[in-house]
């Protein structure tokens, strides 16, 4: 019998269609006490003074935190590395690899996930062939880089396939982000064996609970990745 995959960790995202939210702080200190260990944001939609206090308070409730750099220039993912690192963040996701980011995060304490494949426009959108985004993961992985962050679900092809075999080619952990708004789609994340996958703006547009609130929708992703 096939042995199943390990339930992915979630990180829940304090972001709506790609920004932090103005009220991430209240959201947080709301549901800091639920069983999930990681959390993360953007790097747009709050300013550093505001970033800097969620990320205290995430870091007092012994949480592991994300900050997600969705712009695709050498600049602003040079920019959003230092704001993670000023910011004292566990792990920075996203930005698209230069190495000026490689050089620059290479003695700095914190993870590295950056996006393979070939990733733009605004919401993100991933494309190409299954192969060479496979290639580019290992190109990645050889450059010391601590984990991946793919677009699964921005994918103009067969989003599965690709997320089975980009897991299968690596031995780094990857995340699934971006436009996980179902329990089905958390099935297949867990098939094919990522390590974790991000919800933010389907908490916000109630996409597992229609008729509940933000929290109704994170106590629902919760108790069934507990239930299994």
């Amino acid at each position: 019998m096939e042995q199943e995959n390990p339930m992915p960790e979630l990180i829940i995202m304090l972001t709506h269609h790609d920004e932090t939210v103005r009220d991430a702080l209240q959201r947080f200190d709301q549901l800091k006490d639920v069983p999930v260990k990681h959390w993360g944001f953007k790097d747009v939609g709050l300013p550093p003074a505001e970033m800097g206090r969620l990320v205290a308070a995430m870091k007092a409730a012994d949480k592991t935190t994300y900050l997600e750099v969705v712009s695709l220039t050498e600049d602003e993912g040079l920019r959003g590395a230092r704001l993670a690192v000023e910011l004292g963040l566990d792990v920075l996701m996203g930005t698209v690899w230069f190495p000026s980011i490689g050089a620059y995060l290479q003695d700095k304490p914190i993870r590295y996930y950056p996006f393979p494949g070939h990733v733009h426009g605004h919401p993100s959108i991933l494309d190409g062939s299954i192969e060479a985004i496979v290639a580019d993961a290992r190109r990645l992985q050889a450059t010391g880089v601590h984990g991946l962050d793919l677009l699964t679900y921005r994918y103009t092809g067969d989003a599965f396939r690709l997320l089975s075999e980009v897991v299968a080619g690596v031995r780094i952990p990857l995340v699934s982000a971006g436009s996980i708004a179902s329990f089905e789609r958390i099935v297949e994340v867990r098939r094919a064996g990522a390590w974790g996958f991000t919800i933010g703006s389907a908490f916000f547009e109630r996409a597992f609970v229609p008729a509940g609130s933000f929290n109704d929708n994170v106590l629902a992703v919760v108790d069934w990745l507990q239930r299994g």
